[in-house]
């Protein structure tokens, strides 16, 4: 089986020969758009990205990049409120838009011969914004109930934004994207307003058009509709304050009478994907997959969930998509009689013994052709394709680091993997956080 799957590694043709055929302008304004073509069907993706997200928001004030990015749908100086998704759906569409820690993307998927009036809307609301008070008390009961659904009510999710906050006691990555409940009571207008007028400019702007499209007819169009909009000559520049160095392991308990069973978590400051220099965040993919993938392929998986049953659960994860620091998670939920002080004490005999012992070189190989036919699968997907695109671009990554990614992921080697664990798995730099339903559960 090794020597099959060797002679099938060397017959494999490189993937950035198959990038996606990707066209890139900027306009005079300074609005970068990406072009990305694919006429298999007359459907096009259009994603205007924002160089600005939950990070980047003025102390005091979390939660408005996502409170912004709900008022962008209510009424500008030609559109009434709600007409903007009621015309994308009038016209056989659907749209949305997302907020993270360092972006705020909209998009809308369509015929393709519809381009131009999605480009009339977005264009509109980007620089003719028309909210007012009422709009704001509305909004902001809305994104009040949002975090009550979705924090509040969970208590993981409460224990996660405390674990999170531990691990970046300096960077805005503590904040919790949806907003701290104490000021997002306190957002006004004038809050919104601000962030609208400095961020939403075409200058901190990317446009990603995928489909059925050629890149001279989106030039056009683009030129025609967000050309004209005038670039905001205050925009800062993107700093954000650095964590300073970590000097001693950080534990939390979390106590909530709602958690049903008691689990073990610890979080990691790890590199993310940065221009020209991906090779230790595709290292951190395989780890990821090695160590808390599959429960029946993966270290934690097979040591604590089927040869000794310490654990009823066990994950391993690691996103490198961050235009700062991210992070490297592993956690145990313990099987019942197990302690968590057990658990842990078994999760890191675990981590210790990957790094003094070998690599199975199948399990290495059938991890590379997992990420070899997922990087294909996804030339399949337009709107995932846009996504991608926008993502490392608001991040700081180039097109040319986007089509060199699959190849890198590729590359990794065992040397790779074992150097990037001794260099993440540093307790001085971790956060470990018990979540349990009471005191007493905390042994």
């Amino acid at each position: 089986m090794k020597r099959l799957l060797a002679a099938l590694a060397i017959t494999f043709t490189p993937l950035s020969l198959w990038a996606e055929d990707v066209t890139t302008f900027t306009l005079d304004n300074g609005m970068e758009v990406v072009v990305i073509e694919d006429h298999r069907a007359p459907v096009v993706v259009h994603m205007v990205w924002y160089r600005v997200g939950s990070a980047d928001e003025p102390v005091g004030a979390s939660g408005v990049a996502h409170f912004l990015e709900h008022l962008l749908f209510k009424q500008t100086d030609i559109l009434e409120a709600g007409e903007f998704s009621a015309t994308v759906a009038a016209n056989g569409g659907s749209d949305n838009a997302f907020t993270s820690y360092d972006y705020t993307a909209y998009f809308q998927r369509i015929a393709a011969d519809r381009l131009e009036l999605m480009m009339q809307m977005e264009s509109n609301r980007m620089n003719n914004l028309a909210i007012t008070a009422d709009d704001i008390e509305t909004e902001r009961n809305v994104v009040l109930e949002e975090r009550n659904q979705r924090t509040e009510n969970n208590p993981n999710a409460l224990a996660r934004e405390q674990f999170r906050a531990a691990l970046y006691q300096n960077h805005r990555y503590g904040v919790p994207i949806i907003g701290w409940k104490h000021e997002m009571e306190q957002l006004a207008l004038e809050d919104a307003l601000d962030f609208y007028d400095l961020y939403y400019s075409p200058n901190n702007a990317i446009l990603v058009v995928a489909g059925d499209v050629e890149p001279d007819d989106v030039k056009a169009l683009a030129e025609k509709y967000y050309g004209p909009i005038p670039a905001e000559p205050q925009l800062p520049e993107r700093v954000r304050p650095e964590e300073p160095p970590q000097r001693a392991e950080r534990r939390i308990t979390y106590v909530d009478p709602r958690v049903s069973n008691p689990y073990v978590t610890r979080s990691y400051l790890a590199p993310e994907r940065d221009p020209g220099a991906q090779e230790d965040a595709a290292a951190l993919v395989y780890l990821a997959e090695l160590l808390g993938g599959s429960p029946f392929t993966s270290d934690l998986g097979r040591a604590l969930q089927f040869d000794t049953q310490t654990a009823v659960y066990t994950n391993a994860s690691y996103d490198g998509s961050s235009l700062d620091d991210t992070s490297f998670s592993v956690a145990v939920v313990p099987a019942a009689g197990v302690s968590l002080s057990a658990a842990e004490a078994a999760m890191d005999q675990v981590i210790a013994d990957f790094i003094a012992n070998p690599i199975d070189p199948t399990r290495l190989e059938s991890i590379r052709m997992q990420l070899r036919a997922s990087e294909v699968y996804a030339l399949d997907n337009v709107q995932g394709l846009a996504r991608r695109y926008g993502t490392a671009l608001t991040q700081s990554l180039t097109v040319e680091d986007v089509q060199a990614w699959p190849d890198i992921l590729q590359a990794v080697t065992e040397d790779d993997i074992k150097a990037v664990a001794r260099k993440v798995f540093n307790r001085d730099q971790s956060v470990t956080g018990w979540v349990v339903a009471t005191q007493e559960d905390a042994s």
